[in-house]
């Protein structure tokens, strides 16, 4: 199936590793010109460098999403570098975990920083970018954690005000062809949670409580988000595509 992505700009949040790795790589193969960003400018490299490497476009830039002045710099140089935007993928974001009582005002200011106050500049700074030219794709990377996970307060206030902000905006933006949707990821064994040491036990109860018997892989979540930012999705806004497993709960 033919996504139409070939020559469409794409920025990718958060796109150093993880699942933002996983999209940026995604957009590349489909022919978009992708900027990978992240606070980690080195790590940002390396993989727009590898992208480059496998014969796709990708440039890096480095910043800090909750920094206005950093996000309209990174609008700026992809428009630079690219001629335009199209596709906005806003992926950055992490737990912080703890039981409420033990939270503290950073863990806390610093989460919902990066998933809400983030989007807020990012969407801010490319709309008009979109709206002059009356079309445009924003998809914004929430959690099954939206549904409310213990000791993740932060996390899942956060990830399910993303789902009030991506509603609200795909009803402002529509008018000017512009879709915004959500997509929202079960567990995925990406680098970082292989990473952890009792990865292989929460991998297990993840499994039991997933109808397809198996974990998300970050490819999984990075199809999804190149659906949505293409034209095979152009009747689409508003919405969010639980990447789960058929896991809810």
């Amino acid at each position: 199936m033919d996504l139409e992505l070939t020559g469409k700009v794409a920025i990718v949040t958060g796109s150093a590793r993880g699942l933002g790795e996983a999209t940026a790589r995604r957009l590349a193969a489909e022919g978009a010109h992708v900027v990978v960003t992240d606070i980690d400018g080195e790590a940002a490299a390396l993989t727009a460098k590898d992208i480059v490497a496998q014969g796709h476009s990708a440039h890096s830039i480095r910043g800090d999403i909750t920094k206005s002045t950093d996000v309209d710099a990174l609008v700026v140089e992809t428009v630079d570098r690219f001629g335009g935007i199209h596709i906005l993928v806003n992926n950055a974001g992490f737990p912080r975990d703890g039981v409420l009582t033990k939270m503290s005002e950073s863990d806390w200011d610093d989460v919902v920083d990066v998933i809400l106050k983030g989007v807020y500049f990012t969407c801010k700074s490319v709309l008009p970018y979109l709206i002059e030219q009356r079309w445009g794709r924003i998809v914004n990377i929430s959690s099954r954690a939206q549904f409310g996970n213990p000791g993740q307060a932060n996390y899942a206030s956060a990830k399910a005000g993303l789902l009030g902000l991506t509603r609200a905006l795909a009803l402002e933006e529509g008018r000017f062809g512009i879709t915004v949707n959500a997509v929202a990821p079960g567990f995925v064994a990406t680098e970082a949670v292989r990473s952890l040491g009792h990865f292989e036990k929460i991998k297990d109860k993840a499994i039991e409580s997933t109808p397809l018997r198996r974990v998300g892989t970050p490819e999984d979540i990075a199809d999804a988000v190149a659906f949505l930012a293409s034209e095979r999705a152009s009747f689409v806004s508003g919405e969010t595509l639980h990447v789960t497993g058929g896991r809810f709960g």
